[in-house]
């Protein structure tokens, strides 16, 4: 069996070249990502995808706000689904991507995530949400809390929170599902996240502004002073989070497999050939 679980070929040239493969795109890209001294790359990773993410989420409201009848709410609501696909496909590969606490907290409680690494994880998607909303602040003059996310006028903050928590449910599926062994499609799964968090969105908005993020509505909520129903998009996507580990283990059984792993860990390479001694 090699590293990954897979039986070996028997042909000795065959099985070199397998090994060779491996050593150069699964053994090194793990001790690469593993190496201490890249965790301030893994970091400002999150860092800058979720200050992407949150200047396209909190941006739509309060663009919106500022420009009346310019922003639909479907272009609203896609925005950060497309925001999503271009994050993960250019830069999913140093730190995973996961731009969400739910998110790290997911990947670990499915054992393909190291739990002394989310904290450090956490804290920058929330610094990463706070200055995207900074940001849209000052620059579009308007308040950031246009840009956040409450409970929809005749609703409870309950019926929010459970909207958040199926939502998440499914967003956390998709995640750990598309990063699994047995479904991993690489950097294609960013397609599938994307689409969902548009697809969410679309139906979904109107009660609870589809959060599925507690970075997401904490940098709005911090910059505009009103953590009014805060609880509602920490507790639901937690929720949702935990559901959805329970769901990925009666599908697939354990994680902490090398697909699912490389998934949530990235894939950091630094040394490269110099083509002109190739």
């Amino acid at each position: 069996m090699d590293p990954r679980g897979q039986p070996m070929p028997e042909d000795p040239a065959v099985k070199e070249r397998v090994l060779d493969w491996l050593e150069v795109e699964v053994i090194h890209p793990i001790e690469d990502f593993q190496d201490p001294s890249q965790e301030w790359r893994r970091l400002f990773s999150e860092l800058l995808g979720t200050f992407f993410l949150v200047l396209v989420a909190a941006g739509g409201g309060m663009m919106g706000h500022a420009f009346p009848d310019t922003i639909s709410r479907s272009a609203a609501v896609t925005a950060p689904g497309l925001m999503v696909m271009a994050i993960i496909l250019f830069m999913g590969k140093v730190s995973g991507a996961h731009l969400n606490p739910a998110v790290s907290l997911a990947f670990a409680a499915r054992g393909d995530f190291p739990w002394r690494r989310v904290p450090g994880y956490i804290v920058v998607q929330l610094v990463g949400a706070s200055l995207a909303a900074l940001f849209l602040r000052e620059v579009v003059n308007v308040s950031a809390t246009y840009g956040s996310n409450y409970p929809a006028a005749g609703y409870s903050a309950g019926a929010a929170f459970w909207m958040e928590l199926v939502l998440t449910l499914g967003l956390v599926s998709v995640i750990l599902g598309t990063a699994s062994g047995a479904q991993n499609v690489g950097i294609i799964g960013a397609f599938g996240v994307g689409g969902y968090i548009a697809l969410a969105g679309l139906w979904g908005s109107p009660i609870s502004g589809t959060s599925m993020n507690p970075a997401r509505t904490f940098g709005p909520d911090l910059v505009g002073r009103d953590f009014t129903s805060y609880w509602v998009y920490v507790a639901g996507p937690l929720a949702g989070a935990a559901l959805a580990v329970v769901c990925a283990f009666v599908l697939r059984g354990p994680g902490g497999g090398q697909a699912g792993s490389g998934a949530a860990q990235g894939d950091i390479h630094t040394e490269v050939a110099d083509p002109g001694k190739a």
